[in-house]
């Protein structure tokens, strides 16, 4: 899909829209270029309806306890703000596909894969309830299938964003 030119106009200062790399029922997640950092980032953007259910307060609230997060399986949180009459946050690109696309995929993991994935979210989701984050499985993502360096930190499994209290992730 193509990037909405206001909301492209609005984010322009700092960043270059690149296209959606994904959509669900509240947000959209655009690949971007961070000009100031001279980076690839994701901008997750509530939908107008989502973010006219929002106070800027409880947004702002929201996105502290995911910057506050700080997990080796935790996409950390980069900025957030408002772009025309929506709410963003901004975050790493991570390269690989979410779980729930890799379970749809394979049917089935390897025992070992399984076994490995499930303490490293159970490590991570242990991490963010404790600081009251939570998240759903659209939010992990894992190695790439043909990856075949377990041990290296890009090949684990990590949240792509963490959604405090009610931030939907895709």
């Amino acid at each position: 899909m193509t990037v909405p030119a206001t909301l492209a106009a609005a984010l322009a200062d700092h960043f270059a829209l690149l296209g959606e790399l994904g959509r669900g029922g509240m947000a959209v997640v655009y690949a971007a270029d961070d000009r100031r950092h001279q980076r690839r980032v994701a901008i997750k953007v509530l939908s107008a309806e989502e973010s006219a259910l929002r106070s800027v307060e409880r947004f702002e609230r929201e996105v502290r306890i995911s910057a506050r997060l700080s997990h080796p399986h935790i996409v950390p949180l980069y900025d957030s703000g408002r772009a025309g009459d929506q709410l963003y946050f901004v975050m790493p690109l991570v390269e690989g596909e979410t779980l729930r696309a890799r379970l749809a995929r394979e049917g089935r993991l390897p025992v070992a894969d399984a076994v490995r994935i499930a303490r490293e979210v159970a490590d991570a989701l242990e991490y963010a309830h404790g600081r009251k984050a939570s998240t759903n499985s659209g939010s992990i993502v894992s190695p790439p299938a043909n990856s075949s360096d377990v041990s290296s930190q890009s090949t684990r499994p990590s949240f792509r964003a963490m959604k405090p209290s009610r931030l939907a992730a895709m």
